[in-house]
């Protein structure tokens, strides 16, 4: 063979390139992570929390990018901690509260009242009037006893009528539990009117880890009916609540999660649907936040239990990984330790034996003191975890 056919038939074809440049990029973020965790774990005990505010930023503009005529409301249930609100603020972002206690404490760190949601359809009479009193005007229902209860205690609120629409391939469904039947809207929004409600538009949400962009466009064409039908009755609305939903991965490798496909899907329809001085928000809280969040725990015990190695963690369902059981959520789970990998399962601390992470991991053999840690953990996580159940207290929070 001479040097020249050599050459040729080792020179690797684009695919190989985009596969090479690609597993590069991987090692690369790969080892920035586990940098940055061996880094905290000189400072911290474990377990605790990491949120990124450069990806906290980063989801933020992605957002604004795909979506530019959708003002973001953060849903802050999806995590609540204050660096992440006021990160949130420092960018311009509005909030949506479910009651009066998140409202109360967003205000409390420097939000505006008029960059608020109260986007919960069942409201406490004290709440109602506890928005009234810090001047939070928007916010969302779904039924007449609501409007009668807004109409004792806060004349003059702006409302937006929840909508049912389907939540098929949606990870959670929101629509069980709330939602008024479309053909009932309009109905409710005059009532509003002739209650002393200020009737603003339309409000849905196609269930969180929404992947299926079909249930947004039959939703955003209900919308425009119900639009469409209040502007011929005199009736003109402003503003479209097209909820949160949008979906993000969880694992590295995750495939059917293409947000900016979505997006532009959901761009079209607007534009297509709609007048141009309708004004549209979302209410992202998983897309926002969940990406920024890197959960860093450690063996606290190992044993072999049914023919497999079994490991127990300082954070389990109880605390950091509650999301696996109130949001159905699943998580990669990584190690700073190589080697040859082997079936195994995971535990949490608790004395529980429902606290039971996974009991098919594959990997290497861990010993007392060594990391597992996942990524893209920042949502719903800390936020629905238990206060010291048995006495493990959920992570420590860390802004990085």
């Amino acid at each position: 063979m001479t040097p020249v056919q050599s050459s040729l038939t080792l020179k690797p074809s684009k695919h190989q390139k985009s596969k090479q440049a690609a597993n590069g990029i991987e090692n690369n973020i790969i080892h920035g992570v586990e940098s940055l965790i061996r880094a905290m774990l000189k400072k911290h005990r474990t377990p605790f929390m990491l949120i990124k505010r450069s990806v906290l930023e980063k989801q933020y503009k992605r957002f604004r990018k795909c979506l530019p005529q959708v003002a973001p409301y953060y849903a802050i249930k999806a995590n609540p901690d204050q660096g992440v609100i006021k990160t949130f603020i420092n960018l311009g972002a509005s909030f949506d509260v479910a009651s009066g206690a998140e409202m109360k404490y967003v205000l409390s760190l420097g939000a505006s009242p008029s960059k608020i949601i109260f986007a919960n359809t069942i409201k406490s009479p004290e709440d109602i009037v506890f928005a009234r009193r810090r001047k939070v005007r928007l916010m969302t229902f779904d039924n007449e006893p609501e409007l009668y209860k807004l109409s004792k205690d806060y004349p003059g609120a702006h409302v937006l009528v929840r909508i049912k629409v389907a939540n098929s391939g949606s990870v959670v469904e929101l629509s069980l539990k709330f939602g008024a039947d479309a053909e009932h809207a309009f109905f409710l929004l005059r009532k509003a009117k002739a209650l002393g409600m200020v009737p603003m538009g339309v409000s849905f949400h196609v269930g969180s880890q929404a992947t299926n962009v079909e249930n947004y466009l039959q939703a955003l064409e209900i919308s425009a009916g119900i639009f469409n039908e209040a502007k011929e009755s005199g009736l003109p609305l402003k503003i479209l609540d097209i909820g949160g939903g949008f979906p993000i991965q969880h694992f590295d490798n995750e495939v059917g999660i293409n947000f900016e496909r979505m997006a532009g899907q959901i761009r079209q329809q607007l534009k297509t649907l709609f007048d141009n001085n309708v004004k549209f928000i979302a209410e992202p809280g998983r897309f926002l936040v969940g990406p920024a969040g890197i959960l860093v725990t450690q063996v606290m015990g190992r044993t072999f239990r049914n023919n497999k190695n079994y490991y127990y963690l300082n954070d389990g369902i109880y605390a950091d990984f509650s999301g696996m059981v109130f949001d159905h959520c699943r998580y990669e789970f990584k190690t700073l330790r190589r080697g040859q990998k082997f079936l195994s399962t995971l535990a949490g601390p608790t004395c529980d034996s429902f606290d039971t992470l996974s009991s098919n991991e594959e990997i290497p053999e861990l010993y007392v003191g060594d990391v597992v840690y996942v990524k893209n953990i920042g949502a719903y996580s800390c936020a629905s975890a238990v206060a010291n159940f048995n006495g493990f207290p959920p992570a420590k929070i860390v802004m990085v």
